[in-house]
């Protein structure tokens, strides 16, 4: 079999039409499934968009449409279930800002979306606000969701249980072992907070439909005293059974086999580049291709993404190289 004909889809339980408000979320993978839907014509829903008054330059090098609202990474499910909690305002966090490491402030919960941080707790707190908005607007509209779970290995306050997407002290804030704890979600943690945020979710959207997907991406790091590939399969495989497990127990939930694709023993390693954990552009394609021919009601669905962008907005490798330029919060951890 050629790699680029694996193909471990069976079947899905729903197609996406160009009418369909579809939102993203989830680690740095995820950020690939929304530039692609996006760059194939389908409705990738943006709510939270700088003011078109400035140069989409600005709008680029902050960090504007990579995910439906300007959440950054959300790693892990419990993030996931705590920007829902704030957006609704269930739940205020104790730290609302950090220290900025060049100065000013950033927030804890978006520690490398804002270049350069904000010039005060006031703006960010004005910020906050509008993203928040943002946030429910795009819950709300949504006529499907797409989830990468991404890590198990998370840092958080001792006081209230916030959650960040990095350790303070690495962009922002100061670590402090009195206050922050790490935790290495399990199983049951994990499907307890994606099952708590799926009905969140459609108690306010009950038409949404839900694909869950797994990142392949390998750990950067781990705070626990083993090797990191240790690390990184306990941490897959928790996220995988909990996937499963969720779309076990909701309808109109499916898995989308992003992982297998890219770990297949099929694809004889092939994907990943030479530093073993970033995704080679040939993979993105062939996940993205995979999902594109099982999910996307439209014509030409089964061909490459890049095939089916309009012949004026093509560029070959440059456009191919935007589409994969993507935020990862962990490539701020030095774990040399």
């Amino acid at each position: 079999m050629r790699p680029q004909a694996f193909d471990p889809v069976v079947s899905p339980s729903f197609r996406i039409t160009q009418r369909d408000e579809v939102v993203t979320a989830g680690s740095c993978f995820a950020q690939h499934v929304a530039r692609f839907l996006a760059a194939s014509g389908f409705n990738f829903l943006v709510t939270e968009s700088l003011n078109p008054a400035f140069d989409p330059k600005v709008g680029a090098a902050f960090n504007y449409g990579l995910f439906s609202a300007r959440y950054g990474n959300l790693y892990t499910a419990r993030q996931l279930r705590q920007l829902l909690e704030r957006a609704y305002g269930l739940f205020e966090p104790i730290v609302q800002a950090w220290e900025g490491p060049e100065g000013g402030v950033v927030d804890p919960f978006r520690p490398q979306l804002q270049p350069g941080g904000f010039q005060s707790a006031e703006e960010l707190a004005l910020d906050r606000m509008v993203h928040l908005a943002a946030v429910r607007e795009a819950f709300e509209r949504m006529d499907v969701f797409v989830f990468t779970l991404g890590l198990t290995e998370s840092w958080q306050d001792r006081r209230d249980g916030a959650v960040y997407p990095l350790a303070p002290g690495v962009a922002g804030g100061e670590f402090d072992p009195a206050i922050h704890a790490f935790h290495n979600f399990t199983v049951e943690e994990t499907v307890a907070d994606m099952q708590a945020a799926v009905e969140f979710i459609r108690t306010r959207n009950p038409k949404v439909r839900v694909i869950l997907t797994v990142s392949p991406v390998p750990l950067n790091a781990t705070a626990v005293n083993r090797h990191v590939f240790t690390s990184t399969t306990y941490s897959k495989a928790v996220l995988r059974v909990a996937a499963e497990e969720i779309c076990q127990r909701n309808q109109g939930c499916d898995y989308f086999p992003s992982y297998e694709i890219i770990t297949s023993p099929f694809v004889r390693g092939r994907y990943y580049a030479s530093d073993c954990r970033e995704i080679q552009p040939d993979g993105v394609k062939h996940v993205m291709s995979t999902f594109m021919r099982h999910y996307a009601d439209a014509p030409g669905a089964d061909c490459e993404p890049e095939e089916l962008l309009p012949k004026s907005r093509q560029s070959g490798a440059e456009k191919v190289e935007k589409l994969l330029d993507i935020l990862c919060d962990e490539e701020a951890i030095d774990n040399l």
